[in-house]
C-alpha cells in the first residue's frame, strides 16, 4: 500500500467469502443459538421422518449429526466467534477423546476456520478504541485483516513514525458474552447428549470461562508477551513481538509485525533444520514448566512462525498464558527423573501426584496402566533421536487407554492446572509429529532437569 493510503472503510475487500459481521449484543446472540437449535431440530424431525418411512431404525445421536446438521453447528459458532468458537476448539483438544469421533471432527474444522469483521463493524470498533481521527496515527492500514480467529483478526498497519505493526482487533461484545456463550455450548451440546455427566464438565466450564476472560483483556496479553519477550532476549533462534503501549488498548493489541511463513512449511526444510527447530520448541515448553513458571498453554500451529532465512522461530498469542502450578512442575519433574532410571513405581506415583492419572485408574487398572508406563520408558530411555514421526507405540497407548476408558468410574478431568500443561505438551508433540522431527528426549531431559532447580512451592 502507499503511504498516506488508509482507505475508505465502506469500501469491502475484494473477497467477501469470509466477510461476516459479529453478532455483538446479547439479544443478537441468544437470537443466533435459537436459529442454531431450531435449525438442528427441524433438520431432526425432517431426517427421523424419512428414516421411519423407510422402516429404519433410528436413534436420537444419527439424528443430530445428520450432515445438515453438521454444518449448522460449524457455520453458526464460526459466525458467532468469540467464546462459543473458542469453546468448541477448546472442547475439540481437550475432551476429544470422550466425544463422538463426528463431533469431535466437527468441532476441530474450528480451529482452522473463522470469519472476519466487514470493514464498516471494524472501523467502528477502532473509533471506540482510539477516536474518530484515529486514521492520523498511520501512514496505512490495510482494512483486510491478515490473520482472523475465535477472539479477534489482525491487521498490518504503519504509523507516522514508520514503524510497521500488527494490529490486533477483538471482535465487539466478545468479552461481554464470555460467560453466556460457554453456558449456551454446553447447554447445546447437553440437549445432544454428547456432554457425558460423569466428566463432571462443570470443572472444564469454570475453567473455561477464566481462560476466555483472560484471553479477552489485550494489556493482559501485551505485558505477557512482553514478559517472554525479555525472558527470551538473547536466546538465539526465537523472536517475540515487541508491544507498542501507545496504541494497545483493552481490546487493541499492537505489536510489532515480525515476518514469518507458516511453521508446517517446515516440512519442506532439511531434516537438521526441522530437527534443530523441533528440539529448541521443546525446550523452551521445559523452561516454562521448569524455569519460567508461566506458559502459553495454547499449542496451536499458527502460534508459530518460522522465518526460513535464518532458521528463526516467531513466537505469536500470550492471551492464554497460565502460571504453572509448582506441584505441577515438581511432580513432571520427579516422573521424567523417575522414567530416566526405568523405575516403573515412581513414575506410577509421580503420575498420580501431579495429576496426570487419577489414582483409582491404578487401583482399578493396575496392569493396563503398568504396561502403558513401561511402553513410555522405552521410549524415553534409549539414548537415540526419538522420532516424533514414527507412531508404531500410539496406538498401543491408546488401545490399552481405551480399554480402561470403558470404565466409567475412571471417568474425570484431571486437575485444570495439569490439563493445560499436557495440552501444551501434547500439542508440541503432535507440531513434532506432523514435521516428522528426530530429537535425543534422553539427552534433552537430563540436560533439562540437571539445568533446572524445583520450583519454590506456593505461599500458604
Amino acid at each position: 500500500m502507499a503511504e498516506d493510503d488508509i482507505p475508505d472503510f465502506d469500501d469491502k475487500p475484494a473477497d467477501r467469502s469470509r466477510e461476516k459481521a459479529v453478532p455483538s449484543g446479547r439479544l443478537a446472540r441468544i437470537g443466533t443459538f435459537g436459529r442454531l437449535v431450531g435449525g438442528v431440530a427441524g433438520g431432526m424431525a425432517a431426517e427421523g421422518a424419512r428414516r421411519l418411512s423407510s422402516g429404519e431404525r433410528i436413534s436420537a445421536r444419527d439424528l443430530i449429526l445428520t450432515p445438515g446438521n453438521v454444518q449448522r453447528l460449524t457455520d453458526r459458532l464460526s459466525h458467532l466467534r468469540g467464546a462459543a468458537m473458542k469453546m468448541g476448539q477448546m472442547i475439540s483438544l481437550d475432551a476429544g477423546d470422550f466425544l463422538p469421533p463426528e463431533l469431535s471432527k466437527i468441532l476441530a474444522t474450528l480451529r482452522d476456520q473463522a470469519n472476519f469483521m466487514p470493514t464498516r463493524q471494524l472501523d467502528q470498533v477502532l473509533k471506540s478504541e482510539w477516536g474518530p481521527d484515529w486514521r492520523k496515527q498511520f501512514r496505512w492500514f490495510n482494512p483486510r485483516p491478515i490473520a482472523a480467529a475465535s477472539i479477534g483478526q489482525v491487521h498490518k498497519a504503519l504509523t507516522r513514525d514508520g514503524e510497521l505493526l500488527a494490529i490486533k482487533v477483538q471482535y465487539p461484545g466478545v468479552a461481554k458474552s464470555i460467560d453466556s456463550d460457554v453456558d449456551n455450548v454446553m447447554t447445546l451440546l447437553k440437549v445432544a447428549g454428547f456432554a457425558p455427566p460423569e466428566l463432571e464438565i462443570e470443572k472444564l466450564l469454570a475453567a473455561a470461562k477464566q481462560q476466555l476472560h483472560e484471553e479477552a483483556d489485550y494489556q493482559r496479553e501485551g505485558a505477557q508477551m512482553e514478559m517472554y519477550r525479555q525472558r527470551l532476549e538473547g536466546v538465539e533462534g526465537f523472536v517475540v513481538p515487541r508491544l507498542h503501549a501507545g496504541l494497545t488498548r483493552g481490546s487493541i493489541l499492537a505489536m510489532s509485525f515480525e515476518e514469518g511463513v507458516s511453521i508446517e512449511e517446515l516440512e519442506n526444510e532439511s531434516p537438521e533444520r526441522r530437527n534443530a527447530t523441533m528440539e529448541r520448541l521443546m525446550r523452551l515448553v521445559a523452561r516454562e514448566l521448569f524455569d519460567f513458571g508461566v506458559m502459553q498453554t495454547d499449542p496451536n500451529f499458527a502460534n508459530f512462525r518460522f522465518r526460513p532465512s535464518t532458521g528463526e522461530i516467531v513466537l505469536l498469542d500470550f492471551g492464554a498464558c497460565r502460571d504453572v502450578d509448582p506441584d505441577v512442575s515438581n511432580g513432571y519433574r520427579k516422573m521424567l527423573r523417575a522414567g530416566l532410571n526405568g523405575n516403573r513405581d515412581e513414575v506410577l506415583a509421580a503420575t498420580i501426584e501431579s495429576g496426570f492419572m487419577m489414582p483409582i485408574v491404578a487401583e482399578k487398572h493396575p496392569e493396563r496402566v503398568n504396561r502403558m508406563i513401561d511402553i513410555v520408558i522405552n521410549e524415553m530411555r534409549e539414548d537415540k533421536p526419538f522420532d516424533f514421526g514414527d507412531r508404531a507405540f500410539v496406538p498401543l497407548l491408546r488401545e490399552e487407554g481405551m480399554e480402561i476408558a470403558k470404565d466409567k468410574d475412571t471417568w474425570a478431568f484431571p486437575p485444570i492446572e495439569t490439563l493445560f500443561v499436557q495440552r501444551k505438551v501434547s500439542g508440541t508433540a503432535l507440531l513434532g509429529a506432523r514435521l516428522k522431527a528426530k530429537v535425543n528426549i534422553r539427552r534433552l531431559t537430563e540436560e533439562v532437569l540437571a539445568s533446572t532447580k524445583p520450583l519454590p512451592a506456593k505461599a500458604a
